[in-house]
């Protein structure tokens, strides 16, 4: 049986990263609760491993084949601290901003809960400012 560290790291590196999405129903349970932490509007949603599939596509549309590196890994029973740097490139529209191809980093870190090898829930905060800021700056070079 998989660790909590260990199922979330391969989710990681498979899944989120771009390189095998569809391989997300062997990570996430058939519902998993996903709490997106924003200062301003806190949302949970449920998502389905074909929902996130379809999520990390739109990255991919959005991005281009990006790079995913994972910086941290923290494990404490059923929950797992991950940290990662995402690098892509400009290349479809992004909050209104049209493709410019420029390079976009993003810093993202998730509390991820493991249950019976499969991840059940998720709190995700991404620098969503810090990707404003670097589309607003590409937009205008271009």
């Amino acid at each position: 049986m998989t660790n909590a560290k260990d199922t979330v790291r391969q989710f990681l590196l498979q899944v989120r990263s771009g390189l095998h999405p569809d391989r997300a129903g062997h990570f996430m349970a058939d519902r998993v609760r996903a709490h997106q932490v924003v200062s301003e509007a806190p949302v949970v949603v449920e998502r389905t491993p074909q929902q996130y599939t379809e999520h990390v596509q739109e990255m991919i549309d959005a991005y281009g084949p990006f790079t995913l590196t994972v910086d941290e890994l923290i494990a404490e029973g059923d929950r797992v601290y991950a940290r990662w740097t995402q690098n892509g490139r400009h290349v479809g529209l992004v909050d209104r901003h049209p493709p410019t191809g420029a390079q976009v980093t993003a810093m993202t870190s998730a509390v991820y809960r493991v249950e019976d090898g499969l991840i059940v829930e998720y709190w995700i905060q991404i620098d969503r400012q810090g990707i404003t800021a670097q589309l607003q700056q590409a937009v205008t070079e271009h």
